[in-house]
């Protein structure tokens, strides 16, 4: 695969990455979140599942940046539930995608709608675009099955040193606690930087 995936990860010190109500955490500095616009400068294209996109409430623009240089801005959800009041749907960015396996009619929403699996659409991404690039911010169980198909190429983390959330009802970056991988993925640390107040930010490229 051409296509390069990247994802993008903060941290508790028990490698958590939400509390176990799954809402915002919002436990990193001023500093971590200069480094998610940096990081979505490189990508293309940027994707979320619709839980992490109602948590957060995302709109995946990148502040100051002009709108034709604005990446891609893509929601996958199973079922095509989606909320048109949202502030992804009601903010300026880049094109808005939405993927789904779901027969729901998503077409009023102001996006371009693709009615296929996750490996489908990466393949069409691949393959038919000019997008080089994909940035996934989450959540879990949808980087889980990008591991799953072994396409993950770079980890980018803040490790938040400073907090502990404990518990199996809070998430990793591979989702709540469950079966293992089909096998291991090997990754080799490229860049560890001491940040501000206790963090890390690490990056990790495939081994």
């Amino acid at each position: 695969m051409g296509l390069k995936i990247m994802i993008n990860f903060a941290l508790s010190a028990d490698g958590k990455i939400s509390t176990r109500a799954k809402t915002p955490a919002h436990f990193t500095s001023r500093l971590d979140l200069e480094r998610l616009h940096d990081i979505r400068k490189q990508a293309d294209a940027i994707l979320v599942g619709r839980n992490t996109l109602e948590a957060d409430q995302m709109t995946m623009a990148i502040p100051g940046l002009p709108p034709q240089e604005q990446p891609w801005r893509c929601v996958i959800t199973e079922k095509g539930l989606l909320d048109p009041q949202h502030p992804f749907f009601q903010s300026e960015g880049g094109p808005r995608h939405i993927i789904t396996s779901s027969i729901a009619d998503l077409s009023s929403f102001p996006a371009t709608i693709h009615q296929l699996d996750l490996a489908e659409w990466l393949h069409w991404l691949d393959h038919e675009t000019q997008i080089e690039t994909l940035l996934c911010e989450g959540g879990g169980s949808l980087v889980k099955n990008l591991f799953q198909l072994n396409l993950v190429d770079t980890i980018h983390l803040t490790l938040a040193s400073h907090s502990i959330f404990g518990g199996q009802e809070a998430p990793s970056i591979t989702g709540l606690p469950g079966d293992y991988l089909p096998a291991s993925r090997l990754y080799r640390l490229e860049i560890l930087e001491e940040g501000a107040e206790g963090e890390f930010f690490l990056t990790y490229q495939k081994g």
